[in-house]
């Protein structure tokens, strides 16, 4: 069968949607053949695929939408801007059957369909939500981070989030190998990964993927820092740059020693004129970011006490600050969009300044410190958020007390706002079956409406696919918009990783998922708790009872991408066993015996990192598990 690909723009992301949808068919039905032939007449092909865009009064670069019309292999898919031609194409190839299960092309599921030219698709459909994305975390190698952005458009993502002004923090995780005390350092600079992020940036742009980009390092750089992550420093600043830090307890300087966890004299004049500068001056060269997100330090309790300070709120100051970064790109003609961020001390709405220009922004609601036993509700009446205190705050737990201060700014700010939120942050090792926090994804997506937000951006590891990314590929569906249920969407899943037996893997990680709290290793609640303990107990036998099964299956007689599901599935259940045993311990108070299990769990998943690197980020289990759940750090065995 001889097809053409035929397009209607020009446009890179089309050109490479032309080749995506040439590879994937080639491999779906090894009868189909594409003519390269720019010079026959298109009368010479019966069967001719159009990629191109709706006229122009119905494209937008913001809202995607795409329409596909084929029938017997000829037809159009068209998109209200390249980046939807893209997703369409994804679309088309997921209604073949095509399933994109995790990142990397050997996690694909690619059906065999014998007779595609009889098959009729007709679809038009348009995106539930304008932001839908992933912000990088962890410790990731270049290849980690490009194979999630391939991915991304597959499941109907629209964005990536590279924090940062160069993603070095990340890289050098990897390359330093933190907290793999098996594995030695290897040397990486700045220079490395600027080359990296210039890489990053062209696949981006191949896709048309929005880009946002900094967030947290915009006080390191007023400081004259480098942006090297939540790391300490033994810098020693001058006595101007000093007096532009908050002072705390009657000092200034680096908070806690890290420069990132810094924030400033926020109504110091200096201080304001730079932050506005070095904003200016990053939009003008880097016209490729499409939202450049406008942060403060992070950390919590670290705002400024002098007396000018202390007499606002720091909302007050930051958006003070914002205005004063609007004015100075529109003196540059600059329409940059600027995300600004609720967050921490942030929660507290501001009370003497508001946004003067709201267009030019984008609020983020991110409600770090939220619990995940649940999803979001929306009760008939808010509480008012607690009085604002000083360097004393608390972060709300609660999902009601979280959503009192969205509607506190809410009540001032009316322009675009999505939720920046952490599933997969630290939440997810909590749940070794991944089937709750997947359950709480859907649910939370599907209220966003309500809560009048307009999309989500997933605050997250890139390697979080222990035992599968069943995750990421619920949240990439629903915010596409989709009417399939929960259960649905489990089983389309489930059935292209695990073949026939899949209804016994969803049982056993239901299972897993039943008796997990997420909370718990989040560090929420008492490190001694009766009720985890018993659960974690019975979570170690559940795993070994499944060895059976793991046991009886003929992985041989499998296709290739189904057996390293299998293979990725033996390797978590002995994972399981090992950490439930650490939690065991820790849980009912034995301290010093659960350290020596946590650190016969720490050396299984430091040996076996290379051969599962991309589904289990090693540096953030044991980072999230020292600072959180209560496990001592491993610094060698």
């Amino acid at each position: 069968m001889d097809i053409r690909v035929e397009y209607l723009s020009t446009s890179k992301t089309i050109l490479f949607a032309g080749s995506e949808l040439r590879y994937y068919l080639s491999k779906i039905n090894n009868m189909i053949s594409f003519s390269q032939d720019t010079e026959q007449t298109d009368e010479t092909y019966r069967k001719k695929i159009c990629l191109g865009l709706f006229p122009d009064s119905e494209c937008s670069s913001d809202e995607d939408e795409y329409e596909i019309e084929i029938s017997h292999l000829s037809g159009h898919i068209k998109g209200s801007n390249p980046r939807s031609v893209l997703l369409g194409v994804y679309q088309y190839l997921t209604l073949l059957g095509c399933r994109f299960l995790r990142p990397g092309k050997e996690y694909e599921w690619i059906p065999s369909v014998p007779h595609i030219e009889e098959i009729q698709i007709s679809r038009r459909q348009k995106a539930r939500y304008r932001h839908r994305g992933v912000c990088i975390e962890g410790a990731d190698t270049p290849e980690n981070i490009l194979e999630f952005i391939d991915w991304l458009p597959k499941l109907g993502y629209n964005s990536f989030f590279l924090q940062f002004e160069l993603p070095y923090a990340f890289l050098n995780l990897w390359y330093s190998h933190k907290n793999n005390p098996l594995k030695k350092p290897e040397a990486f600079s700045l220079e490395k990964a600027a080359e990296i992020s210039s890489v990053i940036d062209r696949e981006l742009q191949k896709r048309s993927l929005k880009h946002h980009r900094v967030g947290h390092g915009w006080t390191c750089s007023v400081l004259g820092q480098n942006t090297l992550g939540w790391v300490p420093s033994d810098t020693t600043l001058t006595k101007e740059q000093e007096n532009m830090t908050a002072l705390i307890d009657g000092k200034r300087g680096f908070f806690q020693g890290i420069p990132i966890n810094t924030n400033l004299c926020y109504s110091n004049p200096d201080v304001i004129a730079s932050f506005a500068e070095k904003v200016t001056a990053y939009a003008m060269l880097h016209p490729e970011v499409d939202y450049l997100h406008v942060w403060l330090a992070d950390a919590s309790n670290n705002h400024c006490e002098c007396d000018t300070c202390k007499k606002h709120l720091p909302s007050d100051l930051y958006v003070h600050i914002l205005n004063e970064i609007d004015r100075a790109l529109s003196q540059k003609h600059l329409d940059t969009k600027i995300v600004f961020l609720i967050y921490e001390e942030l929660l507290w709405a501001p009370i003497e300044e508001k946004l003067l220009h709201p267009h030019r922004f984008v609020m983020m609601f991110a409600p770090i410190s939220r619990t995940f036993l649940q999803s979001y509700e929306i009760p008939e009446q808010l509480p008012a958020p607690v009085p604002y205190q000083r360097n004393q705050i608390t972060l709300p737990v609660n999902l009601t007390e979280n959503l009192s201060f969205l509607a506190q700014w809410q009540k001032i700010f009316h322009g675009e706002c999505f939720d920046y939120d952490y599933p997969l942050g630290r939440a997810h090792y909590g749940d070794m079956g991944y089937l709750h926090i997947s359950r709480i994804i859907y649910e939370d997506i599907h209220r966003l409406t309500d809560l009048k937000l307009d999309g989500y951006m997933s605050c997250q590891e890139l390697r979080c696919f222990l035992p599968n990314g069943l995750p990421n590929y619920i949240m990439g569906k629903c915010l596409f918009g989709t009417d399939c249920s929960f259960e649905e969407l489990v089983e389309e899943y489930f059935q292209a990783a695990y073949g026939k037996d899949w209804e016994s893997c969803f049982s056993y990680l239901s299972r897993l998922s039943s008796l997990c709290n997420c909370d718990y290793c989040n560090g929420k609640g008492s490190r001694q708790n009766p009720a985890v303990a018993k659960n974690m107990k019975q979570v170690a036998q559940t795993a070994e009872t499944f060895l059976s099964v793991c046991a009886a299956q003929d992985k041989a007689a499998l296709p290739p991408v189904q057996q390293l599901f299998w293979k990725h599935l033996d390797y978590h259940r002995e994972y399981c066993i090992l950490l439930s045993k650490a939690l065991f311990l820790l849980a009912d108070g034995r301290t010093q015996e659960a350290g020596e299990a946590w650190k016969t769990f720490t050396y299984y998943i430091c040996s076996q990192e290379d051969t599962f690197q991309k589904a289990l980020d090693v540096y953030r289990v044991v980072e999230v598990s020292t600072n959180y759940t209560g496990f001592p750090l491993i610094e060698n065995f």
